[in-house]
Formats: structure tokens, C-alpha cells, sequence
């Protein structure tokens, strides 16, 4: 694994937590609240998902099941 892609994918999953909650935010003006969770929710679980797949990768690179490149 590169170690530019691991930190590529996480700012990413940060960026996608940030935009969840601006849209959250954001859709509160004008929503309920919960139909602004509606909104939010996809970024968010898209974002929980990428930061399992870092959070999986670091463990295989700590153990030494995988190298960073």
C-alpha cells in the first residue's frame, strides 16, 4: 500500500464527515430534522465505511501482514 493513497483516502473520509454534517446543517434551515438526518445519512455512512477500510488497512500494516510501499 502507498502510503500517498492512505492519505488520500484519509482526508477523504474526514472531507465526507465535514460535508455531512454541512448538509445536515445546511437542510435544517429550511427541513425538519428529520428529513435533514435523511439527507445527511448517506454521506456519512460513505464516510464511516471509508474510515473502516483505513482503520483495516493500518491494522494489517501494524501487525506486518501488509508493508507500506
Amino acid at each position: 500500500m502507498r502510503r500517498h493513497q492512505f492519505v488520500v483516502r484519509s482526508l477523504t473520509a474526514l472531507t465526507l464527515v465535514l460535508v455531512s454534517f454541512v448538509i445536515l446543517g445546511f437542510s435544517r434551515l429550511v427541513l425538519p430534522y428529520r428529513v435533514a438526518r435523511l439527507l445527511a445519512a448517506p454521506t456519512l455512512v460513505l464516510a464511516v465505511a471509508l474510515t473502516l477500510v483505513v482503520l483495516v488497512q493500518a491494522l494489517l500494516v501494524a501487525v506486518g501482514l501488509r508493508e507500506f510501499d
